[in-house]
């Protein structure tokens, strides 16, 4: 009220003046999914539950564990080391010389079978002490030019081995020229055992990673010493050892196959061996394994899975009987789940 007795109107869009809109909120309207007033599962932890749940897992599990180690055990593996065994004693101290050289690297193994092994037998080597997953070697490679032939010249991401004397390699990059080149081959009572080396690689890497009209060129060969060869007549998507070896390991420890023996081998047979150790693991001291395997359902032979399954198992039962001991020498009262608040709102919200 102004002096001369007049309604003052500076405050006619005040909060009081009813025709005013209203100013937009930000708080969102009103539904259960904005207040997390959904209908959902709130179980109640009682003991019966928690025990009932340890046992069930357990149940599971055991059965589980047990299946697999046995299936595990029951796959026969014949593993020779042999980077030592085919050094000649004269080089053994400097076995680096050894296989730079240009000795002869042709080697005889015996191995003894010592259970019947049933065909497929998988024929994997292994290495240890080798980084396949170091970041500049899996960096090392172009898998445009490994796809496509207009792409030969893609060569960026693979130094150092990208070029040579000016001309691309391909493939280029570490990881191909790093190629493994031991071969084997074997006999048994004088009966050569064909290794089949089809379809030893993925199918889709075979389709869709390794081009049907990319050759080899520049690519290193025997007048490298210990250097890895491919035939420059056939196309990499055929190139099967590539394709495995292109496939880098997660472990320093590693397996890739080599091929399949397609006969049965029974106990007491004796396995000659001929193979040709080219490949130079001594200079970072890795190691080199010729592996026989058979597989079962859960696979190569690989005791982890079941021991795993066994280990959670048997910690589960274990707490099953500690909770079950401890309830019934010591019980503690419950709550009346009557007072909890979705039992006490129909709606299903939480009392604010």
């Amino acid at each position: 009220m102004n002096s001369d007795g007049t309604s003052s109107t500076s405050g006619a869009t005040g909060s009081g003046d009813s025709a005013t809109p209203r100013r937009n909120s930000k708080r969102p309207k009103y539904s259960k999914f904005t207040q997390q007033e959904l209908p959902a599962c709130k179980p109640i932890l009682t003991p019966g539950w928690v025990i009932s749940s340890f046992l069930l897992v357990c149940i599971v599990f055991i059965p589980i564990g047990l299946a697999s180690l046995f299936a595990s055990r029951s796959v026969v593996e014949i593993v020779d080391r042999y980077e030592t065994a085919c050094i000649p004693g004269g080089f053994r101290k400097d076995k680096v010389k050894y296989i730079q050289s240009d000795s002869n690297k042709t080697c005889r193994r015996n191995l003894t079978v010592n259970k019947d092994m049933k065909p497929p037998i998988y024929v994997y080597y292994q290495l240890d002490n080798f980084y396949q997953n170091h970041r500049r070697y899996v960096k090392s490679r172009s898998d445009p030019q490994l796809k496509s032939k207009s792409k030969e010249n893609e060569t960026n991401d693979c130094k150092p081995e990208a070029t040579i004397n000016g001309k691309a390699i391909l493939p280029c990059g570490l990881i191909a020229w790093s190629l493994f080149n031991d071969t084997y081959s074997f006999s048994r009572s004088s009966q050569k055992l064909q290794v089949n080396k089809k379809d030893i690689s993925w199918k889709s890497d075979r389709e869709h990673k390794f081009g049907k009209d990319v050759f080899p060129k520049n690519f290193q060969n025997r007048t490298v010493k210990g250097g890895a060869t491919l035939n420059a007549s056939i196309p990499l998507s055929q190139q099967e050892d590539l394709i495995v070896w292109m496939r880098t390991a997660a472990l320093p420890t590693f397996r890739k196959l080599y091929g399949k023996i397609e006969v049965e081998l029974k106990k007491g047979d004796v396995i000659q061996v001929t193979l040709e150790n080219n490949y130079n693991t001594y200079s970072f001291n890795g190691k080199k394994k010729l592996v026989l395997s058979t597989t079962k359902w859960i696979g190569g032979k690989n005791d982890f899975i079941g021991i795993a399954y066994l280990t959670v198992g048997g910690l589960c039962f274990l707490l099953a009987m500690s909770f079950t001991i401890i309830y019934y020498v010591k019980p503690r009262r419950l709550g009346d789940p009557t007072y909890l608040s979705w039992n006490r709102n129909p709606g299903g919200g939480a009392n604010n």
